[in-house]
């Protein structure tokens, strides 16, 4: 089983995202058979079944073991993955596109970043998997409290600088075995819940 698992296609992404399903992928982190779960849930196993095989047959579980018991057998199942994000590429055509309007100081132009972030890294994974490689990757995340506005602009400009005099070192447009590796920095207000009322509220 994955930590994180990709779903790229529309198909098992609308498939995902239905309530009983969705419950069923969160249940099936742990080995467990349609029995057990028609239990828990308080559904007829057929349907339960039904569901299951549905998630299957889009890769997002798989099976664990058969258990005979009796004249039956029983299927004991698992999410493919422990959780699941869905790639900007399941819906393709309305999929964010960073270039359309590439304006640093813009939320949703980090979003379209972010999108790519995902499709990409996404596609990344599901062809190392299949070759049975690993995916070279590198990933900072961390806090910054900034005194006033003017504080974090001089951070911005400064972070520009040091990461844009960095890339220029290491760049080699002439590297003949080279290969091209994304660079994304990003700053966002953070977000904490409320000890309240539960909701969440930016920093």
């Amino acid at each position: 089983m994955f930590d994180v698992g990709v779903i790229e296609e529309a198909g098992a992404a609308e498939v995902a995202l239905a309530p009983i399903r969705a419950r069923l992928l969160a249940l099936l982190v742990e080995p467990c058979s349609a029995t057990s779960l028609a239990a828990v849930l308080g559904l007829p196993r057929q349907k339960v079944n039904y569901h299951l095989k549905t998630l299957e047959s889009h890769g997002l579980v798989e099976l664990v073991e058969e258990r005979r018991k009796g004249n039956v057998t029983e299927r004991v199942l698992r999410a493919t993955a422990a959780s699941f994000v869905i790639s900007p590429s399941a819906l393709a055509s309305v999929q964010p596109d960073p270039a359309r309007s590439p304006d640093r100081l813009s939320a949703r132009w980090l979003l379209a970043i972010a999108a790519r972030l995902v499709r990409e890294v996404g596609q990344l994974i599901t062809g190392a998997s299949r070759a049975g490689k690993p995916v070279a990757t590198f990933a900072l995340d961390g806090t910054v409290r900034f005194a006033s506005a003017a504080d974090r602009a001089a951070f911005v400009q400064e972070l520009a600088t040091e990461v844009t005099a960095l890339v220029s070192r290491y760049h080699d447009e002439n590297a003949p075995d080279g290969r091209d590796h994304r660079v994304i920095v990003a700053i966002h207000p953070s977000i904490k819940p409320q000890p309240d009322s539960g909701h969440e509220q930016t920093n």
